[in-house]
């Protein structure tokens, strides 16, 4: 786990829209929309359209679409972020 996926999901343990991510981390928008694609193909995190809604897997478009999603960090996500040392 690199320190920014760290960073990202150590603000993921409640649900945080992308904006409050970028103010939340500090991290330019083009590279949260990075930090948040990898964490994805990692399987650590969730992504919703509303807070009860969570996208399906094969219409998440982070690139073009991440300022209109909301965030969570997954229980694999959670386990990996509690294990790193």
């Amino acid at each position: 786990m690199t320190d920014d996926e760290f960073d990202v999901l150590d603000e993921l343990y409640f649900v945080q829209s992308f904006h409050e991510l970028v103010d939340l981390t500090g991290k330019e928008t083009d590279a949260l929309r990075n930090i948040l694609s990898n964490l994805f193909e990692k399987g650590w995190i969730r992504i919703f359209k509303e807070v009860d809604e969570e996208v399906p897997q094969e219409e998440i478009d982070l690139i073009h679409h991440a300022e209109e999603y909301i965030f969570l960090a997954s229980k694999e996500g959670l386990m990996a972020h509690n294990t790193t040392d």
